[in-house]
C-alpha cells in the first residue's frame, strides 16, 4: 500500500556573512549550505498495518511524513501510495489519506467544530448523506456531540485532538498518517485517543503510520516499529525483535531469609549490580541465559525467600537503538 524507495530530502540555508552590513550581504548572497534531513530511506507498509515511526528530535520523522503526504517534494527517491505518487497525482492520492499533525490543527480556529466539518466535507466532495453518517459514527466513537457548536479556539487540547482525528477520517481514507497525535495530552485523553486508533486499525482495517515520542503509544498500539536517526533507518521490525537486538538486561531481585554467602566467582555470565543485607539485584541477558539457570546458582548462596523480575522499559530499548 505504501512504498518508499531511497527517499532523500535536503534543505538549503543561506550562509551568514561576516563583517559590516553582514545581514544585508547575506540577504543578497547566493552562497548556501546544505542540510540532509532524510537519507536513502526505504520501507514498505502493507494494508492494515499499524507502524510506529520513531526517532529523536531532528531525526527526519516529520520530513518523511510531509513527503508521504505530498506536502514536500523529495530531493530524490520515490513515494508511492497504492501505486501513485502524492506529488504527481495529488488529487488521486489525497482522497486516500487522513493526516493529523499534533501541533497544527486542520480546523478553522474561530468557527464552531461542525462548520469546519462542513467545509472539509465540501472540499473532499463527500455527499451530504455520507458526511452525516460518518460524522455520526465518529462523533459517537470520539464523544464529540457536546463540542459541535463550540469554536475550535475554546476547545481543550484533548478535545481539539479528538476533533482533528474526526476531521481526518471524514472522507473515510484508507491510510492515516499521525504526527505526534498525543503530544501534551493528559492520561485520560491519551487513553481515549489510543482506544480510537486501535478501533480504526482493528475493526475498520485502516493502515496507520504513527510518529511519537511517547513510548507507551508505540508499545500499546504498534506491532511494527521503524527507527530513524540522523535521517537514516536504523531498525525496521517488531518490538520483540528490537528488544532482542539491543539485549538490555533483565533485573532480578532475589530476597533471602538470612545471610548471603556470595563466592568470589561463579560459572554463569551475569552480574550483581546491588547487594544489601538480605537482597541481591542481578542483571542478566535473557536472550543468552535462562532465568532458571541464574536461580540455580544463586539459590546455593543462601535460603531464598522471593524473586522479582523486571524487564527493561521500552524507552530504554529505544534509547539503545539511538546510540
Amino acid at each position: 500500500m505504501i512504498t518508499v524507495t531511497k527517499l532523500r530530502k535536503t534543505f538549503q540555508t543561506p550562509l551568514v556573512q561576516d563583517g559590516r552590513f553582514a545581514g544585508i550581504r547575506t540577504l543578497f548572497s547566493r552562497a548556501y549550505k546544505e542540510k540532509e534531513a532524510v537519507r536513502d530511506v526505504s520501507f514498505e507498509i502493507e494494508s492494515g498495518e499499524f507502524v510506529g515511526y520513531i526517532g529523536p528530535n531532528g531525526a527526519g520523522k516529520s520530513t518523511t511524513i510531509k513527503m508521504l503526504t505530498g506536502i514536500l517534494h523529495p530531493t530524490s527517491g520515490e513515494v508511492l501510495i497504492n501505486g501513485y505518487s502524492p506529488q504527481k497525482h495529488r488529487r488521486r492520492v489525497v482522497n486516500q489519506l487522513g493526516v493529523v499533525f499534533g501541533q497544527r490543527s486542520q480546523l478553522w480556529w474561530d468557527l464552531p467544530v461542525k462548520d469546519s466539518y462542513e467545509i472539509l466535507a465540501a472540499m473532499y466532495r463527500v455527499d451530504e448523506g455520507s458526511a452525516r453518517r460518518r460524522l455520526g459514527e465518529l462523533s459517537e466513537l470520539l464523544e464529540l456531540k457536546e463540542l459541535m457548536d463550540v469554536p475550535v479556539r475554546k476547545l481543550s487540547l484533548g478535545q481539539r485532538m479528538r476533533a482533528d482525528l474526526a476531521a481526518s477520517m471524514l472522507h473515510n481514507p484508507d491510510i492515516l498518517f499521525l504526527d505526534e497525535p498525543t503530544i501534551g495530552l493528559d492520561v485520560v485523553a491519551k487513553r481515549n485517543i489510543r482506544g480510537f486508533l486501535q478501533s480504526l486499525n482493528r475493526d475498520f482495517g485502516k493502515t496507520i503510520l504513527l510518529t511519537t515520542h511517547d513510548m507507551d503509544d508505540i508499545e500499546q498500539l504498534c506491532k511494527r516499529v521503524i527507527v530513524i536517526n540522523h535521517g537514516q533507518i536504523g531498525y525496521d521490525g517488531s518490538i520483540d525483535e528490537l528488544r532482542e537486538r539491543i539485549g538490555l538486561p533483565t533485573m532480578m531481585k532475589v530476597a533471602y531469609r538470612g545471610d548471603i554467602q556470595v563466592p568470589e566467582s561463579w560459572e554463569l555470565p551475569f552480574r550483581i549490580v546491588q547487594r544489601e543485607a538480605s537482597m541481591l539485584t542481578i542483571a542478566c541477558n535473557r536472550q543468552e541465559l535462562k532465568a532458571m539457570d541464574v536461580l540455580r546458582v544463586v539459590s546455593s548462596w543462601g535460603d531464598m525467600d522471593d524473586v522479582h523480575m523486571e524487564e527493561p522499559e521500552f524507552e530504554e530499548v529505544i534509547h539503545g537503538i539511538y546510540k
